[in-house]
């Protein structure tokens, strides 16, 4: 049978043209709408928010004459002489004789520094990080206990699952850090970590529940036939298959947690989003600022997105998803 002529609003590749179209339609008009209100754009000054060139100079404590000794300068004084030593790395801007006034520069070394976006990221990433590690140790340990013959370690966790999903999580950074962190005297950089692997591991543990839950009963009493323990039937049989099938969710909760580690800004660590905020108050630039740092948000996740992917299919080659 004649294949019928496709539709051109079913046409793929149109499809790609009329939404990259609709994109850029958006972008104009937003690009219209700042200029309509004046604004200046200062993308030029934007390199310099990841890396910058610093430059250190030596200056001339006194007037005098430059006497050139190896890597000492001594500078002759008329009533007094002064030697500094000239470390390595710096270039020298005055020549053996020559006459300098104090706060003179004598030499000069310029050296590339990591500017407040990397150094916010690397904050980001750091208890993203930690944060990560933390949520799946707790999710980990409650999804056994929501699983448990003891039903208090079931009250237990189904309480605390109730009431970490049942608040938001920027009470639970403020709870945390005003109560918990000063009891037991944290640092603001671990209330932060801490609050949100508790606030994830909630959301973990339902996820891995779920999952091992999900794996047929029939499978526990095979294992069981072939004279395996309880340990050794989770270790060897039902977590392998539960971590494949709780994988997609899993990556979607990592990604969850690194956007919302923006919310640790509130008390004052200094990560991606606090930087955004300090360079906005020193350069009245927001536009140019924040759209960068929504890039750097998106760049993670979507790396996220992309390593989960692949591990997904790696697994799907495996078998068992």
């Amino acid at each position: 049978m004649a294949k019928g002529k496709q539709h051109l609003l079913h046409n793929k590749a149109f499809g790609h043209v009329v939404a990259v179209a609709f994109y850029v339609a958006v972008g104009y008009l937003l690009f219209v709408a700042a200029s309509n209100m004046n604004y200046i754009w200062k993308w030029t000054s934007v390199p310099k928010y990841f890396a910058y060139e610093k430059t250190d100079t030596i200056t001339a404590p006194l007037d005098g004459t430059i006497q050139i000794r190896g890597t000492s300068l001594i500078i002759q004084g008329r009533d007094d002489s002064k030697e500094i030593e000239i470390e390595k790395g710096y270039s020298l801007d005055v020549k053996d004789g020559d006459s300098v006034y104090e706060r003179d520069t004598l030499a000069k070394k310029t050296s590339m520094h990591i500017g407040p976006l990397l150094e916010g990221l690397i904050v980001t990433l750091e208890i993203s990080g930690l944060a990560a590690i933390l949520a799946f140790s707790i999710g980990s340990l409650l999804a056994f206990m929501r699983i448990s013959n003891y039903q208090f370690l079931k009250d237990i966790a189904t309480v605390y699952i109730a009431i970490i999903r049942g608040t938001p999580l920027l009470v639970q950074i403020f709870i945390f850090y005003f109560i918990i962190a000063t009891i037991f005297e944290l640092e603001r950089f671990l209330a932060g970590a801490i609050s949100l692997g508790l606030f994830f591991g909630a959301y973990i543990a339902e996820v891995l529940r779920g999952a091992i839950q999900s794996i047929d009963k029939g499978q526990y009493e095979a294992a069981k036939s072939l004279g395996m323990n309880y340990t050794q039937t989770m270790i060897y049989i039902i977590m392998p298959q539960a971590l494949k099938r709780a994988l997609p969710t899993l990556v979607g909760e990592m990604i969850a947690l690194v956007k919302d580690s923006s919310l640790v800004s509130v008390i004052s660590i200094t990560d991606l989003t606090k930087v955004g905020r300090e360079i906005v108050a020193n350069t009245f630039s927001p536009f140019e600022t924040w759209l960068i740092i929504a890039a750097v948000y998106f760049a993670i996740t979507f790396l996220l997105s992309v390593f989960g992917h692949k591990i997904e299919m790696k697994m799907k080659k495996q078998g068992g998803m």
